[in-house]
């Protein structure tokens, strides 16, 4: 009878490994390395300037790694462009600016991906973006064009078209920062139910309710390298390093 303790282990979701990213001269990421587990609500905080954003354009291959490297359920991530392609339905991200096709509507925006990456017919793809728009709320939206939506409806949209590819990993880059306060609510609602999904979330945020309530670890970066690691309670609440609770302390007190 085989031993339970010795049975070998599945690798982490994504595995980074000592990633570096330079722009010419300008080093942003300085050698990084953590994993994530399938369920995991990473929530990234820090700084203006250093290096967030990079990181998740790094995780699906946006921004091409200067150095290190970046495993995907235990296989290095390769850069030729078909693997790329492969890799980023299985990574959706969402960003800041919503990015909406303002000659589409909010279903066309929808059904867009599936039909040119999976090409999907629009039959087979238009009964799960209605199920989408409805779980985001905007189910009566299907036929208005983007400009005619709130940025709050439309970061809702951006989310529920990521969510058309089926990703197994969720990036969301500040997705409220573009947001007037009272629509921040809405688009966070929205996360939440897909963390409680178990969804695999990385989400960078200044929301910091969001981090103690839905993450299951905050990642703490500062000038290109993590300088804190651990459950929300323990960073948000205990940090231990300096540099933490000294950006803590500004943003709480906004």
């Amino acid at each position: 009878m085989s031993d339970p303790l010795s049975a070998p282990q599945s690798p982490p979701l994504i595995e980074v490994r000592n990633l570096i990213k330079r722009y010419g001269s300008l080093q942003v990421l300085n050698g990084i390395s953590f994993s994530i587990e399938p369920g995991d609500v990473l929530v990234v905080i820090g700084p203006s300037g250093c290096g967030k954003s990079t990181l998740l354009r790094c995780l699906n291959f946006l921004e091409l790694p200067s150095g290190g490297e970046i495993r995907f359920q235990g296989a290095p991530v390769s850069s030729r462009p078909k693997e790329l392609v492969a890799l980023r339905t299985r990574v959706g991200m969402v960003f800041q600016r919503f990015h909406l096709f303002p000659h589409l509507t909010v279903l066309q925006n929808l059904l867009l991906a599936p039909q040119v990456v999976r090409r999907q017919t629009r039959e087979a793809a238009e009964p799960r973006a209605r199920a989408l728009l409805e779980k985001v709320g905007l189910a009566d939206k299907a036929d208005v064009y983007p400009v005619k939506l709130s940025g709050g409806q439309q970061q809702r949209v951006a989310i529920a078209r990521c969510l058309m590819m089926e990703p197994e990993v969720l990036l969301f880059d500040e997705p409220t920062s573009a947001l007037d306060p009272e629509l921040v609510g809405d688009v966070l609602q929205v996360m939440r139910k897909l963390a409680r999904e178990g969804r695999t979330m990385v989400v960078v945020t200044h929301e910091m309710g969001f981090a103690r309530d839905v993450g299951s670890r905050v990642l703490m970066l500062d000038q290109g390298g993590i300088v804190e690691d651990g459950p929300p309670d323990s960073v948000l609440e205990h940090p231990e390093h300096p540099r933490t609770r000294q950006f803590l302390h500004r943003v709480l007190e906004r």
